[in-house]
Order: C-alpha cells, then structure tokens, then sequence
C-alpha cells in the first residue's frame, strides 16, 4: 500500500452547500499520484456534502476497494472508476471509465500492462536526473513512491519536497516536461482497445478533460467506438465550453460527467467537490452502466 498521508484539519475542502446529489467523479489517491489515502478522499467528501465520488486513479484499480470500505456508512457512494492512458489520432487522450468490474479479467491484464510501463518510464526518468546532476536517493525515493502507479508528478512532488525544485511547474519546466531534459515517453492504449475494455467490464467511457481538438466530429467518431460521455465540469474549464460540450453531448446523446481531478490539498478549484455534476447527470451516467448479465 502506498505511504499514508498525515490527515490534518489543514486539508482542503470545497464549500459546503446542501447536499442535492452533488457528485465528483474525477479523483486521485496515494495509489497513483495523489497525496490522499481513499479513506481520507472519502471522508472530505462526506465533509464537502457530496452524495457520491468516482475514485479515478490512473490505470489501476487498486485503490477502490478501500475507499468502498471506508464509505460505510458515511452516507457517499463510491463508484469503482479509473483513468486510463489512451491514444487518439496520435496524440494522448484520458479515458475515464466508471462502473467497472473490479475483477475483470481483460480489463486489469490491460491495466497492469501500462502499470509496469510506468514503474520503468519513472525509474528510467529517475535516472536521467542523476545523469543531470540531481541527487537522487532511491531509497527515500521508492519510500515515497509506495505501491502505486508512479508518474512524473510523483517525481516532481519528490523534488520539491526535497527542495531540488521550488514548485512542481519548475520540475516540470526544468526536466519533467514532455520536451524536458528527463521526460521519457509513456506507453498507451489505442482508445478502441480502451473503450472496449471498460465496456467489457461492464462500465461507462468518458473523455477526460478534453483537449482543443474535441469537437463535434471527434466525440461522433469516439461514440461510434462506444464513448458513452464527455467530461464537461473540470478545472480550468471555462462556462462557455461546459456549455458547449453540454449542449454537444446532448445532440450525440452522450452523458454528461465531471470533477475536481484532486490530486491533494493545493489550488482550491481542485479541492474535493469543486466541480460536480447533478444527481440527474449522474443517473443518466449509471444507466448507460453495460450489464455483463
């Protein structure tokens, strides 16, 4: 299990309002790149009066069972979700999957086929920035790494935290970035092979955060493939083009979802609840939900 967190009353929360089916289906825990157990992204969720979350860890599953086990009773459902590293017109695309099967066999050989790519593009990357001059100590390093599936801001968090950066846009800047001096390409999915993953473990795929080239014409073909929804609430999305996609989704009769994408305490618009979607978007979700009866 990757290394907890101390959970202290200085963590993040959104602005409480009524609970009214509020829902986040965009999140990260300790099991990829983020700075929170699922148990605690739980409970900030209870906190923020959220009626349900998506824990979306990137290309594992891991986390999920946790996060189910630590809602009992806490009044928020959790839906089994994750983030997977796809590939579309050859460029990266972020699939979300929600209402997976946790023990589906394809869809976990899948996984664990970009899981293992990632442990070796991070120590790879590791050792470029020994190569660079960067001390690097792989003990604390592997300390701080766990169990989960590593990625570069795992690396720059490390190199702030150890003051060998003074924020993690600097890593990047400074090494991490796509043309950085350490970067190493990460292994993906063709986005036919990740749809169909997800809808054969009986669940929902959505585009992540959609990039400028999601348009009309590129969600119609992605539907073909079995796009089920389109992320329209995230950060740094502007109402304009929640709007837009709102109002395509509709026309190609797609879901709607959305979320925070908190990877731990930080920018308030990435607090836990910041962005939500309604109960009747998230309904409208579970019933595109593909039974594997």
């Amino acid at each position: 299990m990757p290394a907890r967190q101390p959970f202290t009353a200085t963590c993040q929360l959104a602005a409480r309002t009524p609970s009214s089916g509020r829902a986040d289906l965009h999140l990260h825990s300790t099991y990829s790149d983020g700075t929170y157990t699922p148990s605690q992204i739980v409970d900030l969720a209870r906190r923020s009066g959220l009626a349900a979350i998506a824990l979306t860890d990137h290309d594992t599953l891991s986390g999920v069972s946790e996060a189910l086990s630590a809602s009992s009773g806490s009044g928020v459902e959790v839906i089994s979700g994750v983030e997977i590293s796809a590939e579309y017109r050859r460029a990266e695309l972020h699939l979300l999957g929600y209402f997976v099967d946790l023990d589906d066999p394809p869809l976990l050989a899948a996984l664990g086929r970009l899981c293992r790519d990632r442990q070796a593009r991070f120590w790879t990357m590791a050792d470029r920035l020994r190569q660079c001059g960067v001390t690097v100590d792989e003990a604390e390093l592997q300390e701080t790494a766990g169990n989960g599936t590593l990625g570069r801001r795992n690396l720059a968090e490390f190199l702030v935290r150890t003051r060998r950066a003074g924020s993690v846009r600097e890593a990047f800047a400074r090494y991490l970035g796509d043309r950085g001096r350490v970067a190493v390409p990460k292994a993906r999915l063709p986005v036919a092979e990740a749809i169909a993953r997800v809808r054969g473990a009986g669940g929902v795929a959505a585009w992540a955060h959609p990039s400028y080239y999601c348009t009309r014409e590129t969600l119609a073909e992605l539907r073909e493939l079995g796009l089920g929804a389109v992320e329209a609430e995230y950060p740094g999305a502007r109402t304009g083009r929640t709007r837009e996609l709102r109002a395509t989704a509709a026309e190609l009769r797609l879901a709607v979802t959305g979320g925070s994408d908190c990877h731990g305490p930080g920018h308030y618009r990435r607090a836990v609840g910041a962005r939500t979607i309604s109960a009747a978007d998230l309904d409208r979700l579970r019933r595109l939900a593909v039974s594997k009866a």
